[in-house]
């Protein structure tokens, strides 16, 4: 069948976590960069086909291209590992020291790439830095100073903000993977993974690797935020906002209505196996 049920999407998640938490650091960053440049292409995508067309969700249904394409390959996105990583710790598969090396190394690889896209993007909208920017480039700039400056301006309101749009963000995203391990075959894949990822960027919610492109390529145009509003106001709160809301509203939750059940079950079950061959054993003696 061209489907997983739930618990079996939840077992994958646990095993997947396994893998993951075995790869080099090498596999980690390299698996990480491509992601983050992967993503880039697909956001600047999306906002010049928002530009071309003056629709909104023109974008939105566009921008999945760059998530679908890390999910066929199997590359990495700290994002839906924070989703999915901790299953491994709660399942005793994994401790808290793989699910951490993990996260630091794919960070470090989501930044590396998201920043040389920005780099090579942003030199082929400036004439290598030779000509005014404009166009698309504006576009950049002026979203990079409302993700940073915006929140500024409304000081812990304007943070909170940022932590809650990172949680709800990342809800959608980390389900984006989740749904991905539904279906089997590729085309079945696509189409169920493209459908949360639409929703995330069609409310404009707050991606921890998504800005890891976009802030400083929109600094490199000539935004008025500096390194520092990004990770102040944008980088850290985001992270940290995409780290909760991708643990509790999905990989927990999952983790507590299908894959802690099962575990219980599956002990059960070898329990009660157990006691029926014990008759049996008793008599062979």
């Amino acid at each position: 069948m061209d489907y997983q049920t739930p618990p079996e999407v939840v077992r994958a998640l646990i095993e997947g976590a396994s893998r993951k938490a075995r790869l080099s650091a090498l596999d980690l960053l390299v698996r990480g960069a491509l992601s983050g440049a992967i993503l880039g292409v697909a956001t600047s995508l999306a906002i010049t086909a928002t530009a071309q067309t003056g629709l909104p969700i023109v974008g939105a249904l566009i921008f999945p291209v760059g998530f679908v394409m890390i999910v066929l390959l199997g590359l990495e996105l700290v994002t839906g590992n924070f989703a999915s990583m901790p299953l491994g710790q709660l399942n005793g598969s994994l401790g808290v020291a793989g699910v951490l090396r993990n996260w630091s190394w794919v960070f470090l690889g989501n930044l590396l790439g998201s920043l040389a896209y920005g780099v090579l993007l942003a030199a082929t909208l400036t004439m290598t830095w030779s000509s005014p920017p404009g166009g698309i480039a504006d576009k950049i700039v002026a979203l990079t100073e409302a993700k940073t400056l915006a929140y500024a301006s409304h000081g812990g309101a304007g943070m909170a903000t940022a932590f809650v749009k990172a949680m709800l963000c990342n809800w959608m995203v980390s389900m984006g993977v989740v749904m991905g391990l539904v279906a089997q075959s590729t085309v079945s894949k696509v189409l169920a993974a493209w459908l949360p990822i639409t929703i995330f960027f069609a409310h404009g919610f707050e991606h921890a690797v998504v800005n890891m492109f976009l802030i400083p390529t929109g600094i490199l145009l000539g935004a008025k935020t500096t390194i520092a509003d990004w990770w102040v106001w944008n980088q850290i709160p985001v992270t940290l906002g995409n780290l909760v809301g991708g643990f509790l509203f999905t990989g927990l939750a999952l983790y507590v209505t299908y894959g802690a059940k099962g575990k219980s079950a599956a002990l059960e079950g070898a329990g009660a196996a157990a006691q029926s061959d014990a008759p049996v054993l008793n008599r062979a003696s």
